[in-house]
């Protein structure tokens, strides 16, 4: 299927949906860390999550993952 719209690609935002929906699966591969609040901006030109997270010594952390889908060839 040939892509139509990149801005965002209805695949870039499909994926930026299932990273939330994978949040405990993340979470439990961060040792010492957990996710405490998700940002899913998955409608912004090339979709971005951010993962607010807090470790054991009560340090708060954000991770930023940006979606990008390169144009077909």
């Amino acid at each position: 299927m040939k892509t139509k719209e990149y801005n965002p690609s209805e695949l870039e935002v499909n994926f930026a949906i299932v990273l939330e929906k994978l949040k405990d699966q993340i979470e439990a591969g961060l040792k010492g860390n957990r996710i405490v609040h998700i940002d899913n901006h998955h409608h912004d030109d090339n979709p971005n999550i951010r993962f607010h997270t807090i470790d054991n010594d009560g340090d708060h952390h954000e991770i930023v993952v940006k979606i990008i889908q390169l144009p077909d060839a």
